[in-house]
Protein backbone atom coordinates (compact mmCIF):
# COMPACT_ATOMS: atom_id res chain seq x y z
CA UNK A 1 0.00 0.00 0.00
CA UNK A 2 1.58 3.94 -0.61
CA UNK A 3 1.24 6.24 1.68
CA UNK A 4 2.57 9.67 1.74
CA UNK A 5 4.61 10.50 4.84
CA UNK A 6 5.03 14.02 5.76
CA UNK A 7 8.05 14.85 8.09
CA UNK A 8 8.23 18.04 10.33
CA UNK A 9 11.73 18.63 11.43
CA UNK A 10 12.08 21.10 14.43
CA UNK A 11 14.80 23.75 14.27
CA UNK A 12 17.29 21.68 16.75
CA UNK A 13 18.86 19.22 16.09
CA UNK A 14 18.53 19.98 12.26
CA UNK A 15 20.32 23.60 12.98
CA UNK A 16 23.28 21.90 15.09
CA UNK A 17 23.28 19.17 12.07
CA UNK A 18 24.08 22.00 9.39
CA UNK A 19 26.26 23.80 11.13
CA UNK A 20 28.45 20.63 11.95
CA UNK A 21 27.90 19.50 8.41
CA UNK A 22 26.51 16.58 9.09
CA UNK A 23 23.10 16.69 7.71
CA UNK A 24 23.80 15.72 4.18
CA UNK A 25 25.00 11.88 5.67
CA UNK A 26 22.10 12.24 8.11
CA UNK A 27 19.35 12.68 5.42
CA UNK A 28 21.62 10.54 3.13
CA UNK A 29 22.02 7.71 5.70
CA UNK A 30 17.78 7.92 6.36
CA UNK A 31 16.80 8.05 2.69
CA UNK A 32 19.19 4.83 1.90
CA UNK A 33 17.65 2.84 4.35
CA UNK A 34 13.60 3.42 3.69
CA UNK A 35 14.08 3.80 -0.05
CA UNK A 36 10.98 6.73 -0.97
CA UNK A 37 9.51 6.69 -4.55
CA UNK A 38 9.89 9.92 -4.28
CA UNK A 39 10.95 13.04 -1.82
CA UNK A 40 9.92 16.89 -1.78
CA UNK A 41 11.47 19.16 0.61
CA UNK A 42 9.24 22.75 1.78
CA UNK A 43 8.60 24.27 4.28
CA UNK A 44 5.26 24.08 5.75
CA UNK A 45 3.71 26.59 8.49
CA UNK A 46 8.02 27.98 8.85
CA UNK A 47 8.45 24.14 9.63
CA UNK A 48 10.99 22.18 7.49
CA UNK A 49 9.16 19.76 6.08
CA UNK A 50 9.70 16.71 3.75
CA UNK A 51 7.15 15.26 2.09
CA UNK A 52 7.98 11.44 0.72
CA UNK A 53 5.51 8.34 -1.04
CA UNK A 54 6.65 5.21 0.49
CA UNK A 55 5.29 1.60 -0.14
CA UNK A 56 4.68 -0.57 2.58
CA UNK A 57 4.08 -4.15 2.10
CA UNK A 58 3.24 -4.27 5.85
CA UNK A 59 1.60 -2.01 7.88
CA UNK A 60 4.53 -3.28 10.66
CA UNK A 61 7.04 -1.17 7.89
CA UNK A 62 5.47 2.35 9.27
CA UNK A 63 7.97 1.70 11.99
CA UNK A 64 10.69 1.05 9.94
CA UNK A 65 10.42 4.61 8.37
CA UNK A 66 9.49 6.61 11.37
CA UNK A 67 11.96 5.43 13.73
CA UNK A 68 14.94 7.41 11.81
CA UNK A 69 13.16 10.86 11.54
CA UNK A 70 12.62 10.29 15.55
CA UNK A 71 15.41 9.21 16.44
CA UNK A 72 18.03 11.35 14.15
CA UNK A 73 15.89 14.14 13.93
CA UNK A 74 13.56 14.29 16.26
CA UNK A 75 10.87 14.68 13.79
CA UNK A 76 6.84 14.61 13.69
CA UNK A 77 5.72 12.20 11.36
CA UNK A 78 1.86 11.65 9.64
CA UNK A 79 0.60 9.01 6.94
CA UNK A 80 -1.62 9.31 4.11
CA UNK A 81 -3.25 6.73 2.52
CA UNK A 82 -2.76 7.75 -1.36
CA UNK A 83 -3.90 6.00 -4.60
CA UNK A 84 -2.58 6.41 -8.19
CA UNK A 85 -5.20 7.26 -11.01
CA UNK A 86 -5.51 3.63 -11.84
CA UNK A 87 -6.00 2.80 -8.29
CA UNK A 88 -9.14 5.05 -8.37
CA UNK A 89 -10.26 3.44 -11.32
CA UNK A 90 -10.34 0.07 -9.54
CA UNK A 91 -12.80 1.78 -6.80
CA UNK A 92 -15.56 1.47 -9.09
CA UNK A 93 -17.00 4.89 -8.41
CA UNK A 94 -20.27 4.33 -10.67
CA UNK A 95 -21.08 1.44 -8.98
CA UNK A 96 -20.71 2.88 -5.82
CA UNK A 97 -23.08 6.12 -6.72
CA UNK A 98 -25.94 3.82 -7.86
CA UNK A 99 -25.48 2.19 -4.72
CA UNK A 100 -25.76 4.96 -2.35
CA UNK A 101 -28.11 7.30 -4.30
Amino acid sequence: MRFLMKVSIPNEPFNSYIKDGSVGHRMQAIMGEIKPEAVYFTAVHGVRTATLIVHFDDIAQMVHFAEPFFLQMNAEVEYHPVMLPEDLARANLEEMGKKWK
